[in-house]
């Protein structure tokens, strides 16, 4: 489709182009709309390879900003250290490293947080996490660690000069389905000092617009960057969907399962949705997108593509 809205973030105040400027800043600059993605830290050299051909394929797209996801009881925290830093000191992207608070000791999170500074890693994004057995499992605090996000916000910020982002949730938080709850929540983590937020994916505009005018119902202007997951595989949509809460919508579903099993076609309807969708919310003004790559360009690229005719 050819969206009346695009995704064109190459013009604009200085603080687009200023290297040194946080995610905030930019978020601030009335330059349109921000472009980043989403990576996992690698488990193998395979994996280490796709990574960083995928890292410079989307370089080149010139995103604002990269994050790096951290395991959510802290179980790839080194690997998310070292890649992050990697990808800081040799390429040109403005990176953030993840951090999540569930099942470690507030005196881990302190040493984590002293090696992103180190690493010259300005943003963190502040998550709670789950517990091993997933969202809906019920949370326990660590005896020696924080309660929430909203903690973990207040000591990153307490460490360092950090902009902090915060996740967020479109289709509700599996754990309490509360959406006045959710709301609330968010507002208390930009009261801790959150910059910005990301959402979980989701698949229906409408349900991202609702927690905005949520949440601006509670006085609260904080930036809330779409989340959008292309689909390249029904199962894998599947089990993300069940683990962050996202609801699949039938006609979503109904697409994906018309292109049958060849996997050209799956990646081909998934990537007309996710195209659909950020149209959709371009068009509603959107502070942002953005891409969970699961480490792959392709879709990604893509979609940018026919955001951005005239930049691809």
């Amino acid at each position: 489709m050819a969206p009346e809205t695009t995704l064109d973030h190459r013009t604009g105040p200085a603080a687009r182009t200023d290297p040194h400027a946080t995610i905030a800043e930019l978020l601030a600059a009335p330059a349109g709309p921000l472009f980043s993605f989403e990576l996992f830290p690698p488990k193998d050299d395979d994996q280490r390879r796709t990574l960083w051909q995928t890292v410079r394929r989307l370089e080149a797209l010139g995103p604002d900003f990269v994050s790096v996801t951290y395991g959510a009881n802290g179980s790839s925290r080194e690997r998310t250290i070292e890649i992050t830093e990697a990808i800081a000191q040799h390429t040109t992207l403005r990176t953030m490293a993840h951090l999540t608070c569930a099942s470690q000791p507030a005196e881990q999170l302190r040493r984590v947080i002293g090696w992103y500074a180190a690493a010259g890693i300005r943003h963190v994004m502040a998550i709670r996490g789950d517990m091993p057995g997933g969202p809906t499992a019920p949370w326990e605090q660590h005896p020696d660690g924080l309660r929430n996000a909203t903690e973990l916000v207040d000591l990153v910020c307490s460490l360092g000069d950090f902009c902090v982002g915060v996740g967020a949730f479109p289709d509700l938080h599996p754990e309490r389905y509360d959406a006045e709850l959710d709301a609330r929540l968010l507002v208390e983590k930009a009261q801790a000092g959150a910059s910005f937020a990301i959402t979980q994916l989701f698949f229906t505009a409408s349900r991202y617009f609702e927690l905005v005018d949520r949440v601006r119902s509670l006085g609260c202007d904080l930036p809330i960057i779409p989340g959008i997951m292309p689909v390249t595989r029904l199962s894998q949509i599947q089990r993300f969907a069940e683990l962050s809460g996202a609801d699949l919508p039938a006609p979503v579903v109904a697409r994906l399962e018309q292109a049958g099993d060849d996997p050209a076609r799956v990646r081909q309807v998934g990537t007309d949705i996710a195209t659909e969708l950020c149209a959709d919310l371009l068009e509603g003004g959107v502070p942002g997108l953005h891409f969970l790559t699961m480490n792959r360009s392709t879709a990604t690229r893509e979609i940018y593509a026919r955001l951005n005719p005239d930049h691809s």
